[in-house]
Order: structure tokens, then sequence, then C-alpha cells
């Protein structure tokens, strides 16, 4: 898949040198906002209480469905925000981001630890910002 749609901007001049992320994605195209993710299945169960790698990665596989609802890929993603119940959890959750996104063409992102999350159970929430390229067909509703 193509992304020309998109500019990553890794050190901008004077800026210290990202890693993990992008320091600026610029994009032209339909822009999608996903709300923060957080590690349900289908059915509204939570997937790997107590396990950030399997919580990161039921995350990204609800941020996939709803990217693809809008015709999006991770590709087109140009900004993540995490939402961590403890910063430590960063290290598996950039695992599983690396295995749906290309780590050589990373979005903008900035993480936060949270007091807490809706439920104790849920260590992450991570929601998307992405910009579909202008040919691309919004599927149906």
């Amino acid at each position: 898949m193509t992304t020309q749609h998109l500019r990553h901007i890794h050190s901008p001049e004077g800026v210290a040198p990202a890693t993990g992320y992008t320091h600026v994605v610029t994009g032209t195209g339909r822009f999608v906002a996903v709300s923060g993710q957080l590690a349900l299945d289908g059915n509204g169960a939570l997937v790997g209480p107590g396990d950030p790698l399997a919580q990161a990665r039921q995350v990204f596989a609800n941020l996939r469905r709803c990217l693809a609802a809008a015709g999006a890929t991770f590709d087109d993603v140009v900004k993540l925000t995490y939402y961590m119940a403890d910063v430590a959890h960063l290290a598996e959750t950039a695992i599983a981001r690396n295995e749906v996104m290309d780590p050589t063409r990373l979005p903008a992102s900035s993480a936060f630890q949270v007091v807490s999350l809706v439920s104790p159970d849920f260590l992450m929430e991570i929601e998307a910002f992405a910009i579909v390229p202008p040919d691309r067909k919004q599927p149906p509703s």
C-alpha cells in the first residue's frame, strides 16, 4: 500500500531526534478519528487480564477494525495517543504496535500515565487519527 498522501518529518531542525515515533506527519485526504480503544473482544469481554502485551494486541486489533470501517489502514495513521495505567507497559505496547505498523514510518505520538482508566482491569487505552488518500473510496455504512 502506498502512503504518498503522507509525509513523515522525523527530525525537524533544532528538535532532538525521535525514538519510537515521528515528530511531524502531514497529509492530504479524508480525516479519520478513532476513539480510544480498550482490550475488549467483540462481545465486550476483557482480553488479557493483567497481561500488557495481550491487552495491547487486542487494542491494536480493535483499532484495525475501526480504521477499516472508515476505509483506513495503519499505513494511514498520523497520530496515536496512549493512555497508560503504568508507563512501564509502553515496551509491550511498542511490540504490539510494531507487529501492525512499519517501525520506520511511525506516526506522531503522545503517551500519558493516568491515575485510572474506566476500570482498573484495563492497562491501556489508545486512540488514533488517520488521513485517508483522497482517491480511496469510503466503505458503505
